[in-house]
């Protein structure tokens, strides 16, 4: 096992922590070692394109975090070079491995919740900007605001369970209220902070996904807003013909015959097996199937593009 860390003392602390034995502070030195098989890319979001493609042809299979790249260009060179390469690449999508999630899609595959039309997905933080100057808070290096960081898992997770991705058209509102006033920071991240750095991302937004199917998802992310503090800031809500559900955690809304019942499931734990990394490991040692097959991550980087541009023009952008 070896990393790469360009930054010293990270380097020694991510060493010690995990008992890694080997460090490097280039990455290409950790590509050419060849007894490394697999390799997993934490960095910002612009480095994410040229390090995925380097390690591909380097042979080795990718676990690459979300969002996969600055765009959707970048993405699909990605996903390319995977194919060409025959290398298993896997993006970071963890709530589809979570186990209400899981639970949610036996749920509709059971007929249980009957025909899901909506979907709502929000996750309204109240001071959780990642280090104001730091590299989340550029465009250039990260690509976007909120809607990249989070509005992207609540997307993925209800394309999961609608079993679908065919997008028609979204719209957009962006918002950036708190970030340059220097507001609404968080604890999130360990990068470097330059004050002096112009914050250019948004900060909450709005959106509306129209699916081919005719399907809807409504979307409402914020790193910082003045959400009420006795209300959860983070769920995913789906409304079906015959019944409802609710996560995080599961909630399942259903009529009885005295009218209506609520059925609560326990937060459980997914199983070390379960999880997104162990999955990808087991597909490159075994050649098995992905539950987050590139392509499908790669729409995802195609839906956000489009949410985007549909912000910065006000008018709906066309997908199908």
């Amino acid at each position: 096992m070896a990393i790469a860390e360009s930054h010293a003392q990270r380097a020694r602390e991510a060493s010690a922590r995990f008992q890694i034995s080997r460090s490097y502070a280039d990455y290409h030195e950790l590509l050419e070692q060849p007894d490394i098989d697999a390799v997993t890319i934490a960095t910002p979001t612009y480095l994410h394109a040229a390090m995925a493609i380097e390690a591909l042809k380097s042979r080795k299979h990718v676990y690459l975090e979300q969002p996969m790249a600055l765009n959707a260009k970048e993405a699909a060179r990605i996903v390319d070079t995977a194919k060409s390469m025959k290398r298993v690449l896997m993006v970071a999508q963890p709530w589809r491995f979570n186990r209400h999630t899981q639970l949610a899609r036996a749920l509709i595959d059971r007929g249980d919740t009957g025909e899901i039309y909506h979907a709502r997905g929000y996750w309204m933080k109240r001071a959780g900007i990642p280090r104001i100057g730091s590299w989340y808070t550029q465009k250039q290096f990260s690509g976007g605001g909120c809607l990249t960081d989070l509005g992207i898992h609540l997307l993925d997770i209800a394309l999961y369970l609608f079993k679908e991705s065919d997008v028609l058209t979204v719209s957009a509102q962006t918002h950036t209220r708190f970030g340059q006033r220097n507001m609404g920071e968080g604890d999130i991240g360990r990068s470097e902070v330059d004050q002096k750095k112009t914050f250019d991302v948004e900060d909450g937004a709005v959106a509306v996904i129209r699916m081919k199917s005719g399907r809807s998802i409504t979307l409402e992310t914020a790193w910082a807003c003045f959400h009420p503090p006795d209300t959860r800031e983070f769920g995913v809500e789906l409304f079906g013909a015959g019944a409802g559900l609710s996560l995080f955690p599961l909630r399942h809304l259903r009529h009885t015959l005295d009218g209506s019942e609520v059925v609560h499931y326990a937060n459980g734990k997914p199983a070390h097996a379960e999880d997104g990394l162990h999955h990808f490991v087991t597909c490159a040692l075994d050649s098995k199937k992905l539950q987050t097959p590139p392509e499908e991550s790669l729409k995802l980087r195609k839906v956000l593009d489009a949410l985007y541009a549909a912000a910065a023009s006000g008018k709906d952008v066309r997908l199908g």
